[in-house]
């Protein structure tokens, strides 16, 4: 009897691979909207009208009673940033109930990258800072990857990489973004209030049964979200996770009929908001930090908080991906596919060594705001972010004749009927995840 072999990075179906190209563009554009937000922030923020930028920053509303008067960079960080957890939520969900990483094999690769590319860093980071007493709260800083900063750079130099890799890199992202909202509940809650949070899973409650009977009347389903939010905010646990828990709770499948199911009619509407508003203007708040000129810069280049961070990202998060997927491929006896090496794998992992967004929130929850621990540690996040950017970049143009053929290949359409061609073509050795 012969033994199929499994392929690591191997082309998807069409359907999702279709989807997926979609998706990624979209999450393209946004990411070259946040990179612009960002970079209007840092120079705001260095620039002679600064006090400017931090009254804008500090501007406070919102209900006393109900403990929401908060500031502009508040409701950016607690606000919005729960759309953008939303969207990831129903991005994870939809992944492994109707794509293709309902296949084990398949969705062993990426989340084994995701929780290696979690663990080194923040072991490198706790090494430089095992002596640092309040620097260790830092600890989660590095283990983020940004999703849409990571893919704005491969709009740039990686345009014909294989659909396989880019799968991977929003999978793996989106996998670690679940980890990253599991870290903020466990670990940066300060305190807990049992009964808001005990409250919160009524409209949660309510919204979960409404979705699942496929109602989409926004004037249901948005107030019983924005009380699940509040309540959760309430609570002490931060009100991201609401965000992840209202995606979890919409289904997938259609119950009747073909088409989109309602969690990706919703990811279609919520997408253009996550990417274009919600996470553009996060980083136009959290971005915004003082270097302090060249001298200041160079004196943060030497903090243990600032070495962790800037580490983590551009060592940690490589070596935790690439051990993690090669582990994966021993362990079950996978081999790559054909046309890619592991130099491939080596450039994906340091290109999701681009931190930024999640990185810059756990930042805040780590240190709190106006504290130079929390200033090193956004110098840090960019800095980390830019040289992953630099170095993936250097890498992945080296391979990009071999990409661009794979490209071509993947997109030829001889006849015209909007499948490409090797999408409709028997499965060949070496071609597909079940060989």
């Amino acid at each position: 009897m012969n033994h199929v072999k499994t392929r690591l990075f191997s082309r998807g179906s069409w359907p999702e691979a279709r989807r997926i190209s979609d998706l990624l563009r979209l999450e393209t554009v946004g990411g070259v909207i946040m990179l612009v937000a960002a970079s209007i922030g840092l120079i705001w923020a260095n620039s002679p009208w600064a006090s400017l930028y931090e009254t804008l920053r500090s501007v406070e509303f919102g209900p006393e009673s109900l403990h929401l008067r908060l500031s502009l960079t508040q409701w950016a960080s607690d606000g919005l940033l729960v759309i953008f957890f939303f969207v990831a939520g129903l991005e994870l969900k939809r992944e492994f109930v109707a794509g293709d990483l309902r296949d084990p094999r398949r969705a062993a690769v990426p989340v084994a990258a995701a929780f290696g590319g979690v663990a080194v860093p923040a072991l490198i980071y706790v090494g430089i800072n095992l002596g640092g007493g309040p620097a260790l709260a830092g600890w989660a800083i590095p283990t983020a990857t940004d999703i849409a900063f990571a893919l704005a750079v491969l709009a740039v130099i990686g345009r014909c990489l294989p659909s396989a890799l880019r799968t991977f890199l929003l999978t793996l992202a989106v996998v670690d973004d679940l980890i990253a909202i599991v870290i903020i509940a466990l670990f940066y809650t300060d305190h807990l209030s049992l009964l808001p949070l005990a409250l919160m899973f009524v409209p949660l409650g309510l919204f979960t049964v409404l979705v699942q009977r496929r109602v989409r009347s926004w004037w249901l389903l948005i107030p019983l979200a924005v009380a699940t939010w509040a309540l959760m905010h309430a609570s002490g646990v931060h009100a991201t996770v609401a965000g992840v828990l209202l995606g979890f709770a919409v289904p997938v499948i259609r119950r009747h009929g073909d088409g989109p199911g309602l969690a990706e009619i919703f990811q279609h509407r919520w997408q253009p908001l996550s990417t274009g508003v919600a996470v553009p203007v996060f980083a136009f708040f959290a971005a915004g930090v003082s270097v302090g000129g060249l001298s200041g810069f160079v004196s943060s280049l030497t903090d243990s908080v600032t070495l962790g961070i800037v580490l983590g990202l551009l060592v940690g998060k490589p070596i935790g991906i690439t051990a993690a997927t090669y582990l994966v491929a021993r362990f079950t006896k996978a081999e790559l596919d054909d046309d890619l090496a592991w130099i491939d794998a080596v450039g994906l992992s340091i290109l999701a060594g681009i931190g930024f967004t999640v990185s810059l929130l756990v930042s805040e929850l780590s240190f709190g705001e106006g504290s130079s621990d929390y200033s090193n540690a956004k110098i840090a996040v960019l800095l980390g972010s830019v040289l992953s950017a630099l170095i993936a970049t250097v890498i992945l143009r080296v391979r990009n004749r071999v990409y661009r053929r794979i490209y071509e290949e993947e997109n030829r359409d001889a006849d015209n009927d909007g499948i490409p061609d090797v999408h409709q073509e028997p499965a060949e050795s070496g071609r597909t995840a079940n060989d």
